[in-house]
């Protein structure tokens, strides 16, 4: 999986927005095949007109996260997200500013209103694992 720092140095090599779709849609096919038996309504993050799935598992103090979506670009924007948030501990992801993360690509500009709401229904589910798996309570109660 690429780490977010490459994504973002690949997405201003792109000029061309066709490109970039290109560039997500192989992020997604990069993904790791997601297990069947977590493809059920705990793990189906709503807010997004395609079929989305996202789960984290705490390990050694890390949220490990995994993701799939029947949508080419969708599945782009989880490999996107698993690339901001996977690796981190709770704390760092509830600390991440994900608009500002993300402004560099100009997502907003270039997605369709449904896929953006995803993308933020992506952030509040993985931003709400996080703080139901922060062991310090130091949660921010903003949402930010």
């Amino acid at each position: 999986m690429a780490d977010f720092d490459d994504i973002l140095a690949d997405f201003e090599f792109l000029d061309d927005w066709d490109d970039r779709y290109k560039y997500l849609i192989d992020l997604g096919r990069a993904l790791d095949p997601y297990p069947e038996n977590r493809r059920d309504d705990a793990h189906k993050v709503k807010g997004c007109a395609s079929q989305l799935w996202l789960d984290a598992e705490l390990k050694d103090g890390r949220l490990a996260m995994r993701g799939d979506s029947d949508a080419h670009i969708v599945k782009g924007l989880v490999a996107l997200m698993i690339a901001l948030y996977s690796g981190k501990s709770p704390g760092e992801i509830l600390a991440i500013d994900a608009q500002k993360a993300l402004a560099p690509l100009d997502l907003t500009a270039h997605l369709t209103p449904q896929r953006s709401n995803g993308v933020a229904s992506m952030i509040a589910r993985i931003r709400a694992v996080a703080d139901a798996s922060d062991p310090t309570g130091a949660s921010d109660p903003s949402g930010a």
